[in-house]
């Protein structure tokens, strides 16, 4: 069985949606065993609606949150029963197998980072994200969890990310790549000029087919592309900003006329293919790699669909024992250098 946990009270939904996801996912995935985080009373309230297999379903009462505003570490050192504390002490415990939270971002690292720690040898643990791309999806880290990086730590992330790839995603021989202003190796700030000789030297990088820019991580060219979390995280929250832009466009031309309506209903199946593609409910959460445990970071307006993608991507992640990948890996090699 994999022991999965979810935080169901600190996103931005209700309790209840993100419940449903939880049981949804429960229902079909018949080797999970979840434990729901938040108020006992509203949780119970919840499940008393339903049917559903309380032999592998528990609640673990938590009745404080980590508000969006509010400073991770202090806040976490204040609250010791918020639901980011709960879920990390039982990763720590070996009482679970992942954990899950669409909670504050910078709790839920920092819950990683302090109360689960990290892999020995990993000096900065990314979040890796993936991104909709023609064929499948594309990995990129860092997405926000380290501002300022070294060469070295971008070594680190290609290492991980071609890890993630090859065994989560299925992905064979996996493309990686460095995010730049243009492909010439001579081109970039120093970081990535610095980090292009690093990655393409390393031969534990198996296939570093050199730099791509923005536009590249949509195609089919690369698998996995590593960048610094500031750059990242402002890709994340463009390509967000487009794909809302994008949508809102198309509802308002399909209500111009009824011509337009009509056009709206012929054609609504093809463009609900690519409306989940885009949909990063589809993708459930970004793993926080390089933890000593199983942390996925769901974005904060997850509702019931972006949960249940979720645990099935904490089943993947666990089933492929991507920590002890990575352990491995350091053995290997003593260290991610």
């Amino acid at each position: 069985m994999y022991r999965i946990a979810v935080d169901v009270m600190s996103g931005e939904k209700e309790a209840s949606e993100l419940i449903t996801g939880a049981l949804r996912a429960l229902k079909e995935e018949k080797e999970i065993e979840l434990t729901l985080i938040g108020e006992y009373d509203i949780i119970s309230e919840e499940l008393a609606k339903t049917d559903f297999d309380s032999k592998r379903l528990k609640i673990e009462n938590s009745d404080e949150i980590i508000t969006m505003d509010e400073s991770p570490i202090k806040a976490l050192r204040k609250k010791k029963k918020a639901t980011v504390n709960v879920g990390a002490k039982l990763l720590k415990k070996s009482k679970i197998d992942a954990f899950i939270s669409p909670g504050n971002t910078g709790s839920v690292m920092a819950a990683g980072l302090l109360r689960v720690g990290r892999i020995k040898g990993v000096s900065r643990p990314p979040i890796a994200i993936q991104f909709p791309a023609v064929n499948g999806s594309t990995l990129v880290l860092d997405n926000g969890a380290n501002t300022d990086c070294s060469p070295e730590n971008l070594k680190q992330f290609a290492l991980m990310g071609q890890l993630y790839a090859e065994n989560v995603m299925k992905i064979d021989n996996p493309k990686i790549a460095l995010l730049n202003i243009g492909e010439e190796k001579t081109k970039g700030n120093n970081l990535t000029k610095e980090s292009y000789e690093v990655l393409s030297n390393d031969q534990r990088i198996k296939n570093f087919i050199g730099n791509v820019e923005g536009r590249d991580i949509f195609s089919n060219k690369v698998d996995v592309v590593v960048t610094d979390g500031f750059v990242g995280n402002i890709v994340l929250k463009t390509t967000e900003g487009a794909a809302s832009f994008f949508l809102d466009l198309i509802k308002e031309s399909f209500k111009t006329n009824l011509r337009s309506k009509i056009a709206a209903f012929l054609i609504k199946p093809y463009l609900k293919k690519v409306l989940n593609k885009i949909d990063y409910r589809q993708y459930g959460g970004a793993p926080l790699l390089g933890i000593n445990g199983v942390v996925i970071i769901s974005h904060g307006g997850s509702d019931g669909t972006a949960i249940y993608n979720a645990i099935k991507a904490a089943k993947r992640t666990v089933k492929e024992d991507i920590v002890k990948l990575i352990k491995a890996e350091l053995e290997k090699n003593e260290e991610l250098e």
